[in-house]
């Protein structure tokens, strides 16, 4: 049981809570299952792990308003924005139609402008709330009565209030909203590949199957992309991963969603690029004693 009153025992938990959720969820995507069934076992992930959140939170006073703030600003949008983001495409994937590739763009890009329209809706708030400002914090961010009203989202007034504020839903939908975009985009650039659908690399039969996990083929994606060595430089994300797709025999599925997991990585976010490095210096290192021995 954690103390009361102990802001860094409370911090670790919801950290460490936070980081079994990511793992459990990366390791879902990781399995070779349809999307449907993927998302809602990442779903039953996160539902699970917010009644463990929500419990913790009913065994703890805050020690001041300050400490509040940043629950209903930082954590608790945090947890719950995965819950929004499985949601909603979940959603998006059961009602896309069968139709041709054109009609499922089309599907994609109306869903893709609704997310347009909820930022400039709420730009006053998402500039307030990225630009990192604070001074209306105690109004947004406090569990208690403020009048305000304008800007609110709906799900405010039948929720819990010891439980809620005025936007730390808000907050939520913002972090969900960032990674449904990624997700969407990334579907009609899938669609875009389809279309094309002339790549010769995809007619290459390859001898070599990737055997690592994708998160690492996704890292080494990123990091081949980022330092440039293809078509000096102008090879675009998904060209390159269509490639290594098509070389190693390996479906990527949503690797916009996984390089923003690997982003917030607590250890390194280089884990698959520093093991490479770390393997290839002590096979120098042994053929540097090998060298030695046969002389």
């Amino acid at each position: 049981m954690l103390a009361e009153n102990e802001p860094s025992d409370i911090e670790t938990f919801f950290e460490d809570l936070y980081r079994v959720m990511e793992e459990e969820v990366s390791g879902i995507w990781e399995e070779d299952q349809d999307v449907i069934t993927r998302i809602k076992r990442s779903i039953d992930t996160v539902k699970r792990t917010l009644k463990e959140f929500r419990n913790i939170f009913e065994t703890y006073n805050f020690k001041d308003s300050p400490e509040e703030i940043h629950f209903f600003k930082s954590v608790k949008p945090k947890f719950y924005s995965w819950l929004i983001y499985f949601l909603r495409i979940l959603s998006l994937e059961t009602g896309r139609p069968t139709g041709s590739v054109n009609a499922v763009e089309t599907y994609l890009q109306k869903n893709l402008s609704r997310l347009t329209t909820y930022f400039k809706n709420n730009l006053e708030f998402y500039q307030y709330y990225r630009s990192g400002c604070t001074h209306l914090d105690e109004l947004y961010f406090l569990r208690k009565e403020t009048g305000i009203y304008i800007g609110v989202e709906e799900t405010y007034f039948y929720s819990d209030p010891q439980f809620s504020t005025t936007h730390d839903h808000k907050v939520a939908k913002i972090l969900a909203n960032e990674l449904i975009r990624i997700y969407i985009s990334e579907s009609i650039a899938s669609l875009d590949e389809e279309k094309e659908n002339t790549a010769p690399a995809r007619n290459i039969k390859s001898a070599l199957k990737w055997t690592g996990s994708k998160t690492a083929l996704i890292e080494l994606l990123y990091g081949l992309q980022a330092s440039g060595v293809f078509n000096n430089g102008n090879a675009d994300i998904k060209l390159i991963a269509s490639f290594l797709e098509s070389m190693f025999l390996v479906d990527l599925g949503n690797y916009y969603r996984v390089f923003q997991e690997i982003r917030i990585r607590k250890k390194s976010r280089t884990q698959f690029l520093d093991l490479l490095i770390e393997s290839l210096v002590r096979r120098m290192d042994k053929s540097d004693e090998d060298s030695v021995n046969c002389k």
